[in-house]
């Protein structure tokens, strides 16, 4: 899809009032207990970072998980709900649990202390459809567009936010950059965080705002292209500024980028094989029970990139 023919459609969508679609399916990584029972209570680790020391205190660290455990994903629904009710959203909200849908945490001494969800298009839809679809079509029907968005965002940390939210945020793209070639991003906001989204990573705001009936609250649609992610990041990962209020020169160095990546892969090849593993304890369960203890689930494909 051309960059004008994105723009267009942005226009558009101002003029009347704008996340990457495209087919994909979610990289969860299930450990053998799951398969057998048990339920763990953290999910795949994607990476650990260290942050530096506060005034009087010791090195913090926080580390991006995928929510692909039900603890895991029980604590990021926790934390969830009583961050909604503290804004006055309600507190009976339910992470997204469709193929489509791949939920981060990030977790601070087992502690859930943030979580976002990545959702790609597909023929079910986005959940920003449900307030700004005739907006949203208008992406859609750009050339080659590829829509996703980001769901369910919740952040509670008394340390500095920045580092944390950039770590958050620059793990999330380069897992999706890795596995779905989408093309536009969309977060839905409430109006009063709209000068951060725009700010901080360069969102851009998409007509009026209009009352999301899930959370009762005024709505703004942004929209951000995923290629300006990409340049951003090339311009100011790495070079952190107390003078810069966006969060891209806390995003990762270019090394820092370079050595996620190559652990993401080394999950994504571990994924491949899992599900063989699964279905052999599976058969020595059976062959020492006399039947089967549990059907082992097909092994997932690894996502093909477009």
């Amino acid at each position: 899809m051309r960059v004008n023919d994105r723009e267009t459609a942005f226009s558009q969508a101002c003029a009347r009032g704008g996340i990457m679609g495209v087919n994909w399916k979610a990289l969860h990584r299930r450990s053998i207990a799951a398969e057998t029972g048990l339920r763990p209570l953290s999910g795949t680790e994607l990476h650990k970072i260290l942050l530096p020391p506060q005034a009087g205190e010791a090195a913090d660290s926080m580390t991006i998980r995928l929510a692909d455990c039900e603890g895991q994903r029980n604590r990021a629904n926790m934390l969830l709900n009583r961050m909604y009710s503290w804004r006055g959203y309600g507190s009976d909200h339910q992470l997204s649990a469709g193929p489509n849908c791949v939920t981060f945490t990030a977790t601070s001494d087992e502690d859930v202390i943030g979580t976002l969800t990545l959702s790609v298009d597909s023929p079910a839809g986005l959940a920003v459809d449900r307030t700004f679809k005739d907006q949203i079509d208008l992406f859609r029907g750009a050339p080659g567009a590829r829509l996703c968005e980001l769901t369910k965002f919740a952040f509670d940390t008394s340390g500095p936010a920045r580092p944390r939210l950039a770590a958050l945020f620059h793990i999330i793209f380069i897992y999706g950059s890795m596995h779905y070639d989408c093309t536009d991003l969309f977060i839905e906001v409430n109006p009063r965080h709209r000068r951060f989204y725009e700010i901080m990573l360069g969102f851009k705001a998409v007509g009026e705002p209009r009352t999301n009936t899930s959370v009762n609250a005024p709505a703004h649609l942004m929209w951000l292209n995923v290629a300006d992610i990409r340049r951003l990041i090339d311009e100011h990962a790495g070079r952190p500024n107390a003078a810069e209020r966006s969060l891209y020169p806390h995003f990762f160095s270019p090394k820092e980028e370079q050595g996620i990546y190559g652990r993401l892969v080394s999950l994504s090849d571990q994924s491949q094989s899992f599900g063989g593993a699964v279905q052999a304890i599976g058969e020595r369960l059976r062959d020492a029970s006399g039947r089967v203890a549990h059907r082992p689930r097909k092994p997932r494909r690894a996502p093909s990139s477009a």
